[in-house]
């Protein structure tokens, strides 16, 4: 069982950055994809980001691409999410996860972390 710990989130201000880390236990064929994902209280849980760990290639959900980015760092078995210009509706319960494809869907997402709050006041 891989096990995702995720760290970085805080109560920050409107307009401020954050850098969420997520640190998986091991890389396994399985969770060749990695996935940020975050649910506010009372909402669906939404697609952020999602990175395979091999290629790089990525994706970023449409509402916070111009402020969101995804990166991975393959020998520390990290993925990472910089939020940029956070906005009060950022804040939310943030997770990772591993799935087999890259995918928007939750369902597809085998392997979950505990979360971190993140906290956007204006």
């Amino acid at each position: 069982q891989v096990q995702l710990v995720e760290s970085g989130g805080g109560l920050v201000e409107a307009g401020d950055s954050l850098r969420l880390s997520c640190a998986a236990s091991t890389r396994t064929h399985g969770n060749r994809n990695m996935g940020w994902f975050r649910q506010a209280p009372g909402k669906e849980r939404e697609f952020v980001a999602a990175i395979y760990w091999s290629s790089g290639s990525a994706k970023v959900a449409d509402a916070v691409k111009d402020r969101f980015t995804i990166a991975r760092d393959n020998a520390a078995n990290t993925v990472y999410l910089q939020m940029n210009n956070l906005k009060p509706e950022d804040t939310a319960l943030y997770y990772c996860a591993g799935s087999y494809v890259l995918t928007t869907d939750a369902i597809s997402y085998a392997n979950w972390g505990q979360g971190t709050q993140v906290t956007v006041s204006s």
